[in-house]
Parts: C-alpha cells; sequence; structure tokens
C-alpha cells in the first residue's frame, strides 16, 4: 500500500471555516487547503506551502497542529465523502496532520483560484473558496465534506468560543 504525508489547514475567522469546492468536480464536496508533503519537507512547512499553492493567500498567524488521521483509502469503498476523481486515485494510506489558524478578518469572502501543480500531476484544478459556520447544519453533516475532512470539525469546535457565549 502506497503511503502519503499529507497537511491540511482549517482557517477559521470567528465560527467561519474557510472551504472550498471543484466546480469541474461537483461531486466531491467540501474540501480545505492542504496536500501532499514533499520528501524531506516538514508536516508544518508543507501545511504553510500547500495553504499558499491551493489559496493565492499568504498569512502571518500561528499554524497549531490540533489533529492527526490515518486513512486508509486502499480499503474504504468509493461511496459518500470518499468518492474520488477517476484522474485522481487516492488509493493508499494517507497520514494527516491537521493545523488550525485562526483569524480575526476575513482575508475574502469568496473567490477562485487555481492550484497549479496537483501533486498527482496532471491539469490545475480550479478551487471555488467560501466560508461555512462550524456550528451549522451542514457543518455538522460529515457527508458535506470529501475525504474525511468534517471528521475533525468537533475537535476544531472545541477551540472555539461557542456562539452565544463570551469568554
Amino acid at each position: 500500500m502506497r503511503l502519503y504525508h499529507k497537511a491540511y489547514v482549517y482557517l477559521t475567522c470567528g465560527t467561519d471555516l474557510l472551504v472550498f469546492d471543484e466546480p469541474d468536480d461537483p461531486y466531491l464536496g467540501l474540501q480545505v487547503p492542504g496536500g501532499t508533503i514533499d520528501p524531506g519537507e516538514s508536516f508544518l512547512h508543507g501545511a504553510m506551502r500547500e495553504f499558499a499553492e491551493e489559496t493565492g493567500l499568504s498569512i502571518d498567524a500561528a499554524f497549531e497542529h490540533f489533529s492527526s488521521q490515518d486513512l486508509p483509502f486502499e480499503t474504504i469503498a468509493p461511496v459518500g465523502q470518499f468518492r474520488a476523481p477517476p484522474d485522481r486515485p487516492l488509493k493508499g494510506r494517507h497520514i494527516r496532520r491537521n493545523y488550525h489558524v485562526c483569524l480575526a478578518k476575513k482575508p475574502r469572502d469568496t473567490w477562485e483560484h487555481y492550484e497549479m501543480f496537483p501533486s498527482g500531476g496532471g491539469d490545475p484544478i480550479r478551487c471555488r473558496f467560501s466560508w461555512i459556520d462550524l456550528f451549522s447544519t451542514k457543518a455538522f453533516d460529515e457527508e458535506s465534506f470529501f475525504a474525511a475532512f468534517g471528521a475533525p470539525l468537533d475537535a476544531l469546535r472545541s477551540r472555539l468560543p461557542r456562539p452565544g457565549k463570551t469568554t
């Protein structure tokens, strides 16, 4: 089984989480920025690099590791949140480190950006970015998210003030 090391960034502003979808592959669902770590690269540096490549944003904020995932895509049926495009197979074991970055102000409300050099090769990937409230019904539905990106959201929510409560 092929082994992939991945790093992802869960960027929040208040209780809103930055997510994206791929308009050219609408069946995939919501994702968060990140991807494959380069040989010799740390998870942290990979998260920072992948975030900038996928979003087109440069942010000056702390990246805090908040969760890890070990996903054996080789044994997961390709249904629901684990659907993969035919030209971008996910077969193998994905070791993920998830980082939380918190901003006081959203850099943009919505935008599109192309990931020019996907780690699996192929054409650039068009990403459409927006925000989702972590306490909304959609955010609690893990099937809204592709490839188990929704699984760490409970851990992420525990790091944030609950809506309507003061700290």
